[in-house]
Parts: structure tokens; C-alpha cells; sequence
């Protein structure tokens, strides 16, 4: 299973910190940032019909559409999955960040293999997964990535059923990046939230990330608690949720061979997420931009 799910979790991975002086050095033409609804904090946000969010003062929430129009706008393939996405403005790049929900449907994943997540060996797939990346990369022109390492281990916390791990990426052309990457287990699947960010931001952004998650919860009947015998069970668990979630499917029935070329092409562009994100970030003009009204997303 250390072809396609590597690959698909190592394509997010791209050089971001040799564009943000070019970001950040004049006005950005917004265009889609500005177009769509955002709901300032403090705020309760829903993210469609799963999850509920507290949002905090100083941050900015777009639903399902909003998050879709932006990413699409990044260049950026969208799943449908997408449920939201907060912002934290800023005027250049040391204090600008934001974060992507996406639900997937996958049944409840048992969390019998927390004891047992072995970094090195997840490591050790992605980093096999990362090699097919670059060579997909160099048939394209495109840069190829080095997976330095771990940014922050697998780890699992029982008491919220959250998988988090961080992972540094560095560019051929010299740019590192970072991304932090958290799982909330749910009844029915995982919602996926990933921080996008640059490495001399991450003393400033988790702390406010962090305080984010804590105002995260399932709706009524989504929790992790309430899985009851008779509901779907994810063919998964939490390792494969770091080394490509899902895509584990595929190497078990034998479609990874014959497709994961065509699926390495469709999901490579994710990597422009961290290129060109925060272009529009660091060029929002300000609060007084944000629609007053709150935008509540429907799934």
C-alpha cells in the first residue's frame, strides 16, 4: 500500500516559501477572496450538516461554495467534500494562515492501532511514494520535493479522536513548506482539516489553530461515541489515514497498479494550494471588507 496513498498524501506538498516575499511585496488583485461570503468571528459556523465550529475573534469563515470557488480559483482540483475554510488575515506573510474542512465519507475508522503507529515505517512509505511524485513531476517540467521529515510524528489523542502529524517538504528550487494535518474521527467518516502554512509561521499559527479545534464539534448523531453495531466501518485504520486515507483501498484490490498514474495526474495540482494560497490572503484589504451577514453552509 506505499504507492498511491504516499503519493496522494505528498502532493500537497510544494514550494511555498521562495514565492512570499513576491506575495507579499505589493497589492494583490483579490478577485474571487472578495467575491465570496465570509462570516467574521466571533461566530458559531456550520460546517454542512456535520460538525459545528466556534469561530474566533480575529478569524474569518466561507462555507461549502466559497471554499470550492477558492480553491478552483487556486488552480486546485475541488472533491465536493469541501465544507469550509477560516482565515486568518494579514498584511504579509508571517501572520497569515488558513485552514481547509473536508468530510470524508468513509464509515467509522477504528482507532485499535493507536499503540502501534510506527513513524519510521510511515515515514519510509512516504517517502517511497514521494520518489513516483517526482518522477511524475519531471516528466511535467515541474520541481520535485524532498521529504525532510517529520514536522510533528503520528500521534492519536483517544480523548478528542484526533490523528495529528506535520511533515516539512523542501523544493528543488530551495522553498520549504510544512503541512499539518489533523483527522477527527466522526460516526460516519473523518472530517480532514489541514493547516496551510509556511515553517516560520508555526510558532505563531498553532496556538490560535489549537484554540480553533477546541470550538470543533459533531452534531448530534455524528460523534464518535454514538457508532452503533449496523454502521458502515471504514477498511482502513489510523495509519493509513496518514499515508493517503482511502487510496489504501485501491493497493488491496489491485487498481493501483493499472490507475495510479491517472489519479497522481489529477490530484498533483493540490500542490498549487501552497504556491499560490496565500497570494490572496496577504493581499485582503481588511475587516471592512467582510459581509456582516453569516454565511451558513448546507450539505
Amino acid at each position: 500500500m506505499k504507492l498511491l496513498p504516499a503519493v496522494l498524501a505528498l502532493v500537497c506538498i510544494a514550494p511555498l516559501s521562495n514565492r512570499l516575499e513576491a506575495l507579499t511585496a505589493q497589492p494583490q488583485d483579490n478577485g474571487v477572496a472578495d467575491a465570496v461570503e465570509w462570516t467574521e468571528g466571533p461566530a458559531e459556523v456550520r460546517l454542512g450538516t456535520r460538525a459545528k465550529l466556534q469561530l474566533p475573534e480575529g478569524l474569518q469563515f466561507t462555507g461549502a461554495e466559497g471554499t470550492k470557488a477558492l480553491l478552483e480559483d487556486m488552480q486546485n482540483p475541488t472533491s465536493g467534500a469541501e465544507l469550509g475554510l477560516v482565515l486568518q488575515p494579514g498584511t504579509e506573510a508571517s501572520d497569515a494562515w488558513f485552514v481547509v474542512f473536508e468530510f470524508r465519507n468513509s464509515g467509522y475508522v477504528p482507532d485499535d492501532e493507536k499503540d502501534e503507529l510506527d513513524a519510521d515505517e510511515l515515514l519510509e512509505s512516504l517517502r517511497e511514494g514521494n520518489e513516483h511524485a517526482n518522477e511524475f513531476r519531471k516528466e511535467r517540467g515541474w520541481s520535485t520535493l524532498e521529504l525532510v521529515g517529520w514536522e510533528r510524528p503520528p500521534f492519536y489523542d483517544p480523548k478528542t479522536n484526533n490523528l495529528t502529524w506535520a511533515i516539512r517538504g523542501r523544493s528543488s528550487e530551495g522553498g520549504e513548506t510544512v503541512n499539518w494535518s489533523v483527522r477527527i474521527l466522526g460516526r460516519r467518516g473523518v472530517m480532514n482539516v489541514d493547516l496551510v502554512l509556511d515553517p516560520s509561521q508555526l510558532a505563531a499559527a498553532l496556538p490560535p489553530f489549537d484554540a480553533l479545534l477546541e470550538g470543533y464539534s459533531y452534531t448530534d448523531g455524528e460523534r464518535y461515541a454514538e457508532f452503533v453495531d449496523g454502521d458502515k466501518v471504514a477498511e482502513y485504520g489510523l495509519g493509513a489515514l496518514v499515508v493517503g486515507g482511502g487510496a489504501a483501498i485501491a493497493a488491496k484490490t489491485g487498481l493501483l497498479a493499472k490507475f495510479w498514474k491517472v489519479i497522481v495526474a489529477a490530484v498533483l495540482g493540490l500542490g498549487v494550494l501552497l504556491k499560490k494560497g496565500l497570494g490572496w490572503i496577504t493581499g485582503r484589504r481588511g475587516d471592512d471588507e467582510v459581509p456582516s451577514d453569516p454565511q451558513q453552509p448546507s450539505n
